[in-house]
């Protein structure tokens, strides 16, 4: 055996055990990621049934004070956490957002 072929089947090995470990790690991805989504279903349920409650009785979609509250809350588990709590804070507004939108269609209705 030549050491260029020595060098080429530890490469292969490495390939593999790099394949391996990818798709070890994607699998564990794919599975947050649902998780993440049954979250939100889970969330956006109660968010709704906030909605019905403010229309019925009359309440803004928006709740500044509370969304402030949130953000910071958030903004602290994301430090906590060591995620980037400015990328919290962004998807947070986008949620907010979203239910928002619910909220007035609710109220609308």
């Amino acid at each position: 055996m030549t050491e260029s072929t020595a060098a080429a089947r530890t490469d292969q090995d490495v390939d593999a055990h790099a394949q391996e470990e990818l798709a070890r790690l994607r699998g564990s991805i794919d599975n947050i990621d649902a998780a993440i989504v049954h979250m939100l279903a889970e969330r956006f349920k109660c968010t709704q049934e906030v909605g019905r409650l403010k229309a019925e009785f009359k309440l803004p979609p928006a709740d500044p004070a509370r969304e402030k509250e949130q953000i910071e809350r958030l903004r602290l588990l994301a430090e906590n956490a060591r995620l980037d709590p400015a990328f919290a804070e962004k998807f947070l507004n986008f949620i907010i957002a979203e239910v928002i939108r619910h909220h007035e269609r609710i109220a609308g209705e």
